[in-house]
């Protein structure tokens, strides 16, 4: 009984793999996990509603409420009462819909309002799974944290041959059951992360800003609150956020004063804080309070220095914390970061270069190197941002052990 005492929502969408379901069921059921069914409309022409109420014990739920009694099936209580909403099979419709916030039915609306961890296993014919707008959605569910059970290569409904196949029901429930018992490493730890950019106000309408969208920084809140720890993620006026997760804590903020202060309040409470936000080095030295008019045929405005987080936490930093910092450089990169590391007081810089293609600003991708306090460094490949998450949690992580 490896899940006893788990509750699980299991989605079913409109796929010829949906027949699968049955034997998830029974096994999720078998380990002693609480399965409640959620339908979409399509589902039910793939498989009975009665044979998934029969093998989860629980009513099937397709629609919102049921007409004949008015009873209201809450999207928000479901989200609440589940421990993971696992969604197998999931086919590109359902997933393009996951990725692009439509909620057009019960299964989508709870996926919107779930807290727990989700799992999605595609499911759909070779050529629909290899397109890239389907990529490219399996990528988007990935980035927010999903885990995407991938797809088995094998003989398709279509008669092709490749990849796919929804994985056997036998496979993910050994995902699941691992989900569950896997050692979360930072169980009872507390994280603080800055994100995104910050704005620097000329005027009411004009600010000094930058092309940080804020993925990475949002990448790494998943990942530890993934890994059990509580997040304090601090964002400027970034282009991702993390979804509602009860884990992560949002503050949102502006300037890089704000995101001083603000980290100011909190970093003595936390065992790891993170600078990932890319803080403007500059504020102007007047800001107006009204929009600047063009009278003449130039502007000169006088800069100043803003507040170096990373190194004003570094003079903070007590016994048993750790501090991260991030170095996007353009040249002598190696040599630059690690005078970084030494000057702020850092335990581990994340170098990034802005000439190595598909890294740096808006991009899903990144390479880095991670140099530590201790003379280690690692370099790694060009990854998704996700997968880069994983590899500075994993870093990280051994100073722990």
């Amino acid at each position: 009984m490896r899940l006893a005492g788990k509750h699980i929502i299991l989605g079913i969408t409109g796929s010829i793999a949906a027949y699968k379901a049955a034997s998830l069921t029974r096994l999720l059921v078998k380990e002693g996990a609480e399965v409640k069914v959620i339908m979409t409309p399509l589902a039910k022409e793939f498989i009975t509603p009665l044979t998934l109420a029969t093998l989860s014990k629980n009513p099937i739920l397709v629609d919102f409420f049921n007409p004949e009694n008015g009873d209201w099936n809450s999207h928000v209580d479901l989200g609440l009462w589940a421990d993971l909403y696992l969604i197998a099979p999931a086919s590109a419709n359902t997933i393009g819909k996951m990725a692009h916030g439509i909620a057009d039915n019960l299964l989508l609306t709870t996926y919107l309002s779930a807290k727990c961890p989700v799992m999605v296993a595609p499911a759909m014919d070779l050529d629909m799974y290899n397109h890239q707008t389907t990529q490219d959605n399996i990528a988007t569910l990935k980035r927010y944290g999903n885990v995407v059970i991938e797809a088995a290569t094998g003989e398709l409904a279509s008669g092709l041959t490749g990849k796919g196949r929804m994985e056997e029901p036998e496979k993910i429930l050994e995902v699941v059951v691992s989900f569950f018992n896997s050692k979360k490493r930072f169980l009872g730890k507390k994280v603080l992360i800055t994100s995104g950019p910050t704005y620097e106000h000329i005027d009411p309408v004009r600010f000094i800003g930058n092309y940080s969208s804020g993925k990475m920084g949002t990448a790494l809140a998943y990942k530890f609150a993934e890994e059990g720890a509580e997040v304090i993620f601090i964002s400027g006026p970034a282009a991702v956020f993390p979804n509602s997760n009860p884990s992560i804590k949002i503050i949102n903020v502006t300037s890089a004063q704000q995101m001083l202060d603000s980290s100011l309040q909190h970093f003595g409470s936390v065992d790891v804080a993170i600078m990932a936000a890319a803080v403007a080095d500059f504020t102007p030295e007047n800001s107006s309070t009204l929009k600047i008019k063009r009278e003449a045929d130039d502007l000169v405005l006088k800069l100043k220095p803003t507040a170096d987080i990373a190194s004003t936490l570094g003079s903070k930093k007590h016994s048993g914390q750790i501090l991260v910092g991030f170095a996007l450089e353009t040249n002598d990169e190696v040599v630059n970061a690690k005078k970084k590391l030494e000057k702020k007081n850092l335990d581990f810089i994340v170098l990034n270069s802005l000439n190595d293609s598909g890294a740096g600003f808006g991009y899903d991708t990144n390479k880095v190197t991670i140099i530590d306090n201790k003379g280690t460094s690692n370099t790694f490949e060009l990854k998704s941002k996700t997968e880069v998450a994983s590899d500075i949690v994993d870093v990280i992580s051994k100073r722990f052990i």
